[in-house]
């Protein structure tokens, strides 16, 4: 799977524009700052990607590499099945705990998209702080990797050495801090920064949510 940075450069190529052509249509004032973004140099922000992705006339989904999932019935469609292994907190103060109770989920085999089962894992949402985008009982297939592809991303994070959450992260690259920030404009976001730095980390990012219509 490409980069964020790589998918940008890689589809300006095909639609064959410049840097400078690409940093005009998104609204940047020279070509340098498309060369940094390409080279990964910059953090980006969701209203970026969205302008860059505008730019090149591809939806912020395809450009961060997110194909649509085709769930039509199909007798050769191939499925693995994930135990649901615990809760992620869409709140706060929610002790990590991994384990199972016997539920499970099939997830087609294509959407890992040439991952190894075993790089993601399938979570519950717990509580409504990322409502309405991730509802109380939503399974999420997560992607496993230890950082963020740009600030604004949604993340599987435990911070604290405990507490495990899914949220919106920002940060600058560089410094240390980041802000855990709801969807749901009722709750307050929280800040880490310091010490809290070293007992925080990311689990991974939704690549896939499952929800059960009642």
């Amino acid at each position: 799977m490409l980069t964020l940075y790589e998918n940008i450069k890689k589809i300006r190529t095909e639609r064959g524009l410049s840097q400078q052509e690409l940093a005009e249509k998104a609204g940047y004032t020279d070509r340098s700052s498309i060369a940094k973004i390409e080279s990964g140099k910059v953090d980006l922000t969701q209203s970026k990607i969205k302008a860059i992705a505008k730019a090149l006339g591809i939806t912020s989904a395809e450009l961060l590499d997110e194909p649509a999932l085709d769930f039509s019935p199909s007798l050769t469609q191939s499925f693995v099945t994930y135990p649901v292994i615990g809760e992620i907190a869409a709140g706060y103060n929610n002790i990590a705990l991994e384990n199972w109770s016997g539920d499970t989920v099939e997830i087609p085999k294509s959407y890992l998209k040439g991952h190894k089962q075993t790089d993601f894992f399938v979570l519950e949402v717990k509580g409504n702080s990322m409502y309405p985008d991730y509802r109380e009982g939503d399974k999420v297939l997560i992607l496993k990797q230890p950082s963020l592809d740009y600030s604004g991303q949604v993340g599987a994070v435990i911070y604290d050495d405990e507490i495990s959450t899914l949220k919106k992260v920002e940060f600058n690259k560089g410094e240390d801090w980041l802000r855990l920030v709801p969807i749901n404009p009722s709750i307050p976001p929280i800040e880490i920064f310091g010490e809290r730095i070293a007992h925080c980390k990311v689990l991974g990012v939704p690549r896939l949510l499952l929800r059960e219509f009642k």
